[in-house]
């Protein structure tokens, strides 16, 4: 990581056994993200990417708001940029996403509260959503004449291309039913039944073969969308028959054919 837990003043880490949890901390402002913040999540993802004792990560946010996109001052800031200033930051905030995205460790976004913008951005990055019932989600950069050109290739993947012409240039506001409808959240559930929700996946996820778990998110990042055809059957093949001789693989099968937990498992 850039920085050490103890330093870092936008968002808060830890870790609990396996789990790791992200906690954007600006309540006061609604969790609204400025540069800092980009550079402090870039920084803990790799980090907690590269950790083998963390098996899942919770991304999280204090107060009530998960995230309302960038903050005020920010944006105050970005209205003087020069155009090559304004690429350089938005190839950061395009490097956080993707590093989220492409995080080996499965993400779950704990979102009990609004996500607008950017911070529906990082919903959409995360591998797993579970929203409280009274979440509202919005895609609101059009009302402010610009456009979600970084997080876009993340929500398209995880609305799909039609439901993404709707909202990005209404910037409607919709409830967490309707993200559930539309594939951006997993499960929508009362605020009071957030936590052992997320615990339950978190703990199921951490239950699973460490090394099968990355290669399982590997798997459908680089093979979603692309056409069955004979280089894709040849793809898959060639992966499973090295995870099946590798060492996890094979504790994992003789674990199970003598009805034993694997050697992963908290005994």
């Amino acid at each position: 990581m850039t920085q050490s837990p103890a330093t870092l003043q936008r968002i808060a880490v830890e870790q609990r056994g396996a789990i790791a949890t992200v906690t954007l901390a600006r309540p006061e402002l609604r969790n609204a993200f400025d540069d800092l913040t980009i550079v402090e999540l870039t920084g803990a993802f790799r980090a907690l990417s590269d950790d083998a004792s963390v098996r899942a990560i919770v991304l999280a946010a204090q107060g009530t708001a998960f995230c309302a996109g960038a903050d005020l001052g920010y944006m105050q800031r970005m209205a003087h940029f020069s155009e090559a200033e304004n690429r350089a930051d938005a190839v950061g905030l395009a490097t956080m996403l993707n590093t989220l995205y492409t995080c080996a460790k499965p993400v779950i976004a704990r979102v009990q509260g609004d996500a607008y913008a950017g911070g529906l951005g990082l919903v959409a990055a995360a591998d797993i959503a579970i929203a409280a019932d009274g979440a509202q989600f919005c895609l609101s950069e059009a009302r402010l004449g610009l456009l979600p050109a970084t997080i876009a290739p993340y929500v398209i993947r995880a609305i799909g291309e039609r439901a993404a012409r709707r909202y990005v240039v209404s910037a409607e506001r919709f409830d967490a039913r309707e993200a559930l409808r539309l594939g951006l959240v997993h499960d929508v559930v009362p605020r009071d039944a957030l936590d052992a929700s997320i615990e339950r996946v978190a703990q199921a996820i951490a239950g699973n073969g460490p090394q099968a778990v990355i290669e399982c998110k590997r798997l459908v990042r680089d093979i979603a969308g692309r056409p069955i055809d004979t280089a894709l059957m040849l793809d898959t093949a060639d992966r499973i028959a090295r995870v099946r001789g590798s060492e996890e693989g094979r504790a994992g099968i003789a674990s199970f054919l003598q009805k034993d937990s694997p050697p992963w498992a908290a005994r």
